[in-house]
């Protein structure tokens, strides 16, 4: 029961922070594409791990998760006003770089060379090597 409570409250928080990130002034945010990917909340409500995916390099990828970690006063008074919770959670801001990941992961797959099947004559003719 409480697993399923700890699930519910951490999608809720997701989205009043996606929300959230709407009503931020800062051109850094406003301006750029950042998407709350995943929210994982510990058990005692102690803390609230945000992985944020920021379109572009590094450098702005930093710079924004600096602003967010700075509005972190914001985003609790925007959850504690939708959500009543007896706790509020320290909120830690993450870049979530797995889109990186899996683009690189993609361009070396890309590379290999096509996977050449065998004909159903050549599993039959290895295959009667083998039993000899």
């Amino acid at each position: 029961m409480a697993n399923h409570n700890l699930g519910r409250l951490t999608e809720d928080i997701k989205r009043e922070i996606s929300a959230s990130m709407t009503q931020l002034t800062d051109k850094r945010i406003s301006e750029g594409f950042v998407t709350v990917t995943h929210v994982d909340l510990t058990s005692d409500l102690s803390y609230c791990k945000v992985m944020v995916s920021v379109m572009g390099d590094e450098e702005k990828t930093d710079e924004v998760i600096k602003v967010l970690q700075k509005a972190e006063g914001f985003f609790k008074k925007k959850i504690n006003a939708r959500i009543k919770m007896r706790k509020m959670p320290e909120i830690i801001f993450i870049a979530d770089n797995s889109l990186d990941y899996y683009e690189k992961i993609d361009k070396i797959i890309s590379k290999l060379p096509p996977i050449q099947e065998e004909s159903e004559e050549d599993v039959a003719e290895s295959g009667s090597e083998t039993e000899e």
